[in-house]
């Protein structure tokens, strides 16, 4: 199996190498878990020290505010996007019915090899039958499947939910499950990753620790977090 560098410090050790190269991965958690973060480091720098043209939609934040918001770590977009090699893409997800042909599109017009969907959770906000949504969903990993990019989808998790998806069939669509986690304990407040599930590949089964630094996302796969799930 070909793998594809995440470019998070410790990641690719609990995954086994890395994602497999032309895979799906959903990318679940709670609010303030770091999921756009996450994101734009697997994208942003597998175009900058990868030289895989990367591809970063946007269905609910502003292009300047995740660029703002991702500033701190270093991360400068200009260039990058200037030649191509990155692109970032806001799209009103009010307008559904455009979004297939345009994702495809974008991500062939760029040769993009790694591509994050953020987040798929906004599509329920303008799609309220289920079966529709779905099938939305299902629709789009064909479509990322199809233009054999790796891809990242990211989901969010309601609190007090007891999924590992908004929608619940996320994780069915995709090959691999990676699961954030930010959990109060006593005065503070610890994060946590979880690989669920890597289709055909063996990978860590714990739960590790993971910091947001001044680089991005850092997982310590040495480590073991306890928290409640």
């Amino acid at each position: 199996m070909e793998r594809i560098k995440t470019c998070i410090p410790g990641l690719d050790e609990i995954l086994g190498g890395g994602l497999a190269k032309s895979s799906v991965t959903l990318l679940t958690g709670l609010c303030g878990t770091g999921k756009t973060i996450f994101g734009v480091q697997f994208t942003y720098l597998g175009a900058k020290k990868y030289n895989e043209n990367g591809v970063y939609l946007s269905f609910e934040e502003p292009i300047e505010s995740i660029k703002a918001n991702t500033s701190e770590f270093g991360w400068s977009f200009k260039e990058l996007e200037e030649s191509g090699k990155f692109t970032f893409v806001r799209y009103d997800p009010f307008h559904v019915e455009d979004i297939f042909d345009m994702l495809e599109t974008t991500i062939r017009e760029r040769n993009a090899k790694r591509v994050c969907i953020d987040s798929i959770s906004a599509l329920g906000l303008h799609v309220r039958d289920k079966a529709e949504l779905r099938r939305m969903i299902f629709n789009l990993s064909l479509i990322l499947r199809k233009t054999q990019a790796t891809a990242v989808l990211i989901s969010e998790i309601t609190p007090g939910a007891k999924g590992i998806s908004r929608y619940g069939v996320e994780e069915f669509v995709s090959d691999a499950v990676i699961v954030l986690y930010y959990e109060r304990t006593n005065s503070s407040f610890s994060r946590a990753i979880q690989v669920w599930k890597m289709r055909g590949s063996a990978h860590s089964e714990k739960i590790h620790p993971y910091k947001i630094t001044s680089q991005g996302i850092v997982v310590y796969p040495k480590e073991e977090a306890f928290i409640r799930i």
